[in-house]
C-alpha cells in the first residue's frame, strides 16, 4: 500500500535535508546516497528524483526571487567552464545547462517548462550526469541559502533547518 501524499513528501524533505546536510560537509557521495530512489521500479525512481530535484529547484527560485527583491533587483546567473572562465549556456555542460535553463523557468514562472527539462535530462542522460545535475541542484540550494540568511531574508524552514551551524 502506498503511504499517503503528505508522508511521502515529508520523506522528500528529510532526505533532502540529510543530502544537504552532506554536500555542505563536501561529501558529494553521501549527499548522492541520501538522494539514491527508495523505489525499485524504474519509473518511480526517476518520478523521486524528479520530485526531489524539483522540489529544491522551486526552493532555489523562491530565494532568488527573495535575492532580488521581488524581481525588481536583478540577479545574474553566470556559468564557468572547468578553468574558472565564464562561458555561455549552450557552452556549459549538459547537466549544466540543464540546471541553468530549468532554475531560469522556475524563477520565470514556468514550472512546466522546467519539469520539462529535468524530465528530459532523467530519460536520456548518463547516470554521471544525472548526478551532476542533482549536486547542482544542492549546491545552489546551499549557496542561495546562505546568501539570503547573511542577508536575514527568508529561507524554507526545512532548508535553514538543515544549514543551520
Amino acid at each position: 500500500m502506498e503511504p499517503d501524499r503528505s508522508e511521502y513528501e515529508r520523506r522528500l524533505v528529510e532526505k533532502a535535508q540529510r543530502a544537504l546536510v552532506a554536500i555542505s560537509l563536501g561529501e558529494d557521495a553521501e549527499a548522492l546516497d541520501e538522494l539514491t530512489p527508495t523505489a525499485v521500479e524504474p519509473q518511480a525512481r526517476s518520478d523521486e528524483t524528479k520530485e526531489l530535484v524539483m522540489m529544491l529547484f522551486g526552493e532555489c527560485s523562491a530565494m532568488v526571487s527573495t535575492l532580488g527583491d521581488g524581481g525588481s533587483a536583478p540577479v545574474k546567473v553566470q556559468v564557468f567552464d572547468e578553468d574558472g572562465e565564464e562561458v555561455s549556456i549552450d557552452q556549459a555542460d549538459p547537466p549544466v545547462r540543464t540546471a541553468v535553463r530549468t532554475l531560469l523557468a522556475e524563477v520565470h514562472g514556468n514550472s512546466e517548462a522546467a519539469q520539462e527539462q529535468v524530465e528530459i535530462a532523467l530519460a536520456n542522460a548518463a547516470p554521471d550526469e544525472v548526478d551532476s545535475l542533482v549536486l547542482q541542484a544542492l549546491r545552489w540550494t546551499i549557496r542561495l541559502s546562505a546568501e539570503c540568511l547573511d542577508r536575514d531574508l527568508p529561507v524554507a524552514p526545512w532548508i535553514s533547518d538543515a544549514v543551520a551551524d
